[in-house]
């Protein structure tokens, strides 16, 4: 039996290489989404330590400087809180964007599986094909082989 080759196997490995590459950037903007996500938590941590600190120096011996400090540093956190959104908005963006790429690299490479099934299949029916006629071929050839056969017996026994 014939080895099957198919004809467009580098461009199948080519798939699955933009394939594994669109997972690790899917992977790596998920990451990333992970960590500003993460340091949106921290950052609402920190204003509510300054928001507690707030409310022990109103409570206490009023100091009008630390109480305006500890005020400017909520408003600054505030500000990092919407920077930090904004930036949580572009992962969000960039993994989705991502999401799209891997998606499509995932059905580019599933098109060409099929197709090298496709070229399997065929190859498949054309053996199948070529031993039938090599079968046909060799039973003819053996049938002819019996009749020259007989047909000498017969010429033996009549001559």
């Amino acid at each position: 039996m014939a080895v099957f080759r198919y004809r467009m196997q580098n461009i199948l490995n080519v798939k699955f290489q933009l394939e594994e590459q669109a997972r690790m950037d899917f992977g790596q903007a998920v990451q990333r989404l992970n960590e500003e996500e993460e340091k949106l938590v921290a950052l609402y941590d920190r204003k509510a330590s300054y928001q507690d600190k707030a409310k022990e120096l109103l409570n206490s011996a009023l100091d009008i400087l630390e109480i305006s400090a500890n005020k400017e540093a909520i408003i600054r956190m505030e500000e990092y809180i919407l920077r930090q959104k904004e930036r949580i908005e572009e992962a969000k963006q960039l993994v989705e964007a991502a999401r799209r790429k891997l998606t499509e690299a995932i059905q580019e490479r599933k098109i060409h599986e099929k197709l090298k099934e496709k070229a399997f299949e065929e190859f498949l029916q054309e053996e199948n094909r070529k031993e039938k006629k090599e079968i046909d071929e060799l039973t003819s050839y053996t049938y002819g082989q019996k009749l020259v056969q007989q047909n000498q017996m017969m010429e033996i026994q009549n001559g």
